[in-house]
């Protein structure tokens, strides 16, 4: 018997180790702030992997975890130890609840360290492990190798999500030897069991007045457009959540925008009279599911998810447990065979609605254009005409940026895509992954809607992005603090007005001093909306970070929200 014996790698430490693993996985952009030793930065120095040097760990986790939303692909975060752990905690928060593959490589206590109150000494296994889908400390050089392949294939594998690993500092100079080649498991769409596809598929099949909702799970899963057939051949309306937002074609005729707190007015009917709801990868979360904008009680629901943990038990209705895009092109195929034929009172419903909507908000953009002040409406008109197809919008979710939220006041179209908070609403969130979001598409044009209250979440990060050149373009409506909380506050004094002005979320507009190589313009008027756009649009092609500051009315809200008056699920202010 012969053969031949893979030669030995050998590293001086356990971040180069990380550091070959990570160029091994084709990994070319890393964020984050690293620990005291600074070794990591020694294994980075002669690698092609980019590091952008944050201030601040929470940042890292956001831009990572906007990344990996945008790429489809783990992204890594790497901090030190202690408070850069509670730091990036709601990063891994918001990753866990976006299902982003964010992978967080820590440093930790030297094992013989451990519980003599060391240099920032935590335990952050303990910490991250209810947020992480595997949280693990590596305390010996032979467990690097294996524990880092580990790590990377839990993140991506099933419902992605973050992981957090640990690396002891006594490992940073302890050398680490690798006897094989680095191991790479694929990502694993798994399919449907056939009777659980069957007994969906017969409901499916059976429903006359189908409503098609899209989920964040269908992120990355819908490639040629197999949705978009599924909901014609159907005759279904098609919907999405917030997440699912750039996973279809909201330019398809039967696209009607969004499910639950966002659902357009003209939609309300078809809610009303579906008989089936079909969820594509959706956790069925409260803000999709919120009011008239979903199906009455007692409507089924087949939902179909990767993950039985992510299914919702508040509906009746068959699940299939698989992969969403495989399941889709299943029900494709039986689709063509069965001979089925839309209802054509239900398609007619569906695709009407689209266009009232439409008809509803270019009437409101032109009256906005003609009030004079710069209004959110005109804003989204005009940036949607300047745009080129490939672009990606980057939103928060307070008080005026949710304007872009109800379709069609901003629709994605094409190939464009949409990055937004998952219902945890990280206060930053958006304005920090833009930057994630530009670097893993480094040839779209990325837009970031923010309020200024999350724009001030960026702090000197924004400094970092400068120096590095990330060109986002962020359009930042100040309404000088919190909106979303003072309006809310603004309604309770209305009901008694004895209350008083005590309590103030917003002050006196202004972001104040920005970086001198941020390109940085005041919208002060309506009628200058599209030239500042123009001259934004091109220092970001350049490669230059670019703020245009665009003052706002605690008024200039959508009159979906205004009319609600407060009666839905709390949203964290942008």
């Amino acid at each position: 018997m012969s053969g031949t014996r893979m030669t030995e790698n050998r590293y001086p430490g356990a971040w180069h180790a990380v550091v070959d693993f990570l160029t091994d996985r084709g990994v070319d952009t890393v964020f984050g702030l690293p620990a005291d030793d600074l070794t990591v930065l020694d294994a980075l120095r002669d690698s092609g992997i980019r590091f952008v040097l944050n201030r601040d760990q929470r940042n890292a986790g956001f831009m990572a975890t906007g990344y990996a939303l945008q790429s489809g692909a783990p992204a890594v975060c790497l901090i030190g130890k202690g408070p850069a752990s509670t730091n990036v905690l709601t990063g891994v928060l918001e990753a866990a609840a976006s299902a982003a593959p964010l992978v967080v490589l820590a440093a930790g206590t030297a094992v013989n360290r451990r519980g003599a109150r060391a240099f920032q000494e935590l335990d952050q296994v303990s910490l991250l492990r209810p947020l992480a889908k595997w949280a693990h400390r590596v305390d010996h050089p032979d467990r690097l190798v294996p524990s880092l392949e580990k790590a990377f294939t839990i993140a991506a594998a099933g419902a992605p999500g973050p992981v957090y690993l640990e690396i002891a500092d006594d490992l940073c100079d302890t050398a680490v030897t690798r006897t094989r080649p680095w191991r790479d498991v694929a990502v694993q769409y798994p399919a449907p069991d056939p009777a659980a596809a069957a007994t969906a598929w017969s409901a499916v099949r059976a429903s006359r007045r189908p409503i098609l909702l899209v989920g964040g799970g269908v992120r990355h899963r819908n490639g040629p457009g197999t949705v978009e057939q599924l909901a014609t051949g159907l005759g279904a309306a098609l919907f999405s959540t917030a997440s699912g937002r750039g996973a279809v074609d909201e330019t398809h005729e039967l696209c009607c925008g969004l499910s639950g707190l966002y659902s357009p007015p003209e939609a309300v009917e078809l809610w009303r009279d579906t008989d089936l709801v079909i969820a594509l990868g959706s956790r069925l979360e409260e803000t999709a599911t919120f009011g008239t904008g979903f199906a009455r009680p007692g409507v089924p629901v087949v939902q179909v998810n990767v993950d039985a943990s992510e299914l919702s038990t508040e509906f009746a209705g068959p699940s299939v447990v698989a992969d969403a895009g495989r399941v889709v092109e299943d029900w494709c195929a039986r689709l063509v065979a069965s001979r089925r034929e839309p209802d054509p009172d239900w398609v007619a419903r569906a695709g009407s609605v689209p266009v009232r909507a439409r008809q509803r908000v270019t009437a409101d953009a032109a009256e906005a254009a003609a009030s004079g002040a710069p209004r959110v409406a005109a804003l989204l008109a005009r940036l949607s005409e300047r745009l080129p197809a490939e672009h990606v919008l980057v939103q928060e979710n307070g008080l005026q940026d949710m304007w872009s939220y109800f379709f069609p006041s901003w629709c994605c179209a094409g190939p464009a895509g949409s990055i937004v908070p998952s219902e945890q609403t990280s206060l930053g969130f958006g304005a920090a992954a833009a930057a994630g979001v530009k670097l893993a598409a480094p040839d779209r044009t990325v837009v970031a809607l923010v309020g200024d209250g999350a724009f001030g979440m960026l702090g000197a990060d924004l400094a970092v992005l400068a120096e590095q050149q990330v060109g986002v373009l962020f359009l930042v409506l100040d309404n000088g603090g919190y909106g979303w909380l003072q309006s809310q506050w603004d309604k309770r004094e209305r009901d008694d007005s004895g209350r008083g002005d005590r309590f103030r979320f917003v002050a006196p507009r202004g972001l104040g001093a920005l970086p001198a190589a941020v390109h940085r313009a005041v919208v002060e008027t309506s009628d200058a909306i599209g030239a500042e756009l123009d001259r934004a649009l091109k220092e970001c092609a350049a490669g230059r970070v670019a703020v245009l500051e665009v003052p706002v009315a605690l008024s200039d809200v959508p009159a979906d929200l205004d009319e609600l008056d407060g009666d839905f699920p709390a949203v964290e202010d942008r």
